[in-house]
C-alpha cells in the first residue's frame, strides 16, 4: 500500500519543476518522499543564474532552498496549523562552480517538538539548516531559515 500522501508528493514536484522560477534558475526538484519528509533539489549552473564572475548566482541558490521547509511542516502538521517563514540568512562558503543540491528532512523529533509547543496556542519559531553543496559534496553555501507555526484558533485547546 502506498503513503497517503504520495500522489499530493507527486503533483507537488511535478508542479515545482514547471514552475517559470525555477525553470528559469535551472532548479529541478528531484526527490520529494511520498510521506513528504525529505526533498532533493538540484540546480544547474546556467547562463540565467550565473553572476558576474560566472558562478552561482546568491539569489537563485536562496531561492532554491526557499520553500521546501514550509511546505513539509504544512504537509506534517495539517490543516490545523499556520505555518510560514519568518526569517532566513544565508552564508556564502565558497563558490558554485557547476551544478549544487540541497536536501531537506523533517523528524519526528521535530514535529512532536513543534505540536507541544503549540498545543496550548502559543507561537513556535523552529530554526532549520540546509546545506547546499556543489558535486563533490563540498560546502557552498548554508542557509539558516525560522519558521512561524502556530494552531489555528479553531484548533486550540481550551
Amino acid at each position: 500500500m502506498s503513503h497517503p500522501l504520495a500522489r499530493r508528493a507527486r503533483l507537488l514536484r511535478w508542479l515545482l519543476n514547471i514552475y517559470p522560477p525555477y525553470l528559469g534558475a535551472g532548479i529541478r526538484v528531484q526527490h520529494i518522499s511520498p510521506d513528504m519528509r525529505h526533498v532533493k533539489v538540484r540546480m544547474k549552473l546556467t547562463r540565467w543564474n550565473r553572476n558576474y564572475v560566472g558562478t552561482q548566482f546568491g539569489g537563485s541558490l536562496y531561492s532554491m532552498v526557499d520553500p521546501f521547509y514550509m511546505l513539509l511542516l504544512m504537509e506534517q502538521l495539517g490543516r490545523d496549523y499556520i505555518v510560514w517563514d519568518k526569517a532566513a540568512s544565508i552564508d556564502f562558503i565558497a563558490p558554485g562552480k557547476g551544478p549544487v543540491f540541497a536536501e531537506f528532512h523533517i523528524d519526528d523529533d521535530l514535529l512532536e517538538d513543534i505540536r507541544r509547543q503549540t498545543a496550548s496556542g502559543k507561537k513556535c519559531l523552529p530554526r532549520l539548516q540546509v546545506d547546499i553543496r556543489d558535486a563533490a559534496g563540498e560546502l557552498v553555501a548554508r542557509v539558516d531559515k525560522t519558521l512561524y507555526v502556530r494552531l489555528k484558533p479553531q484548533a486550540r485547546q481550551a
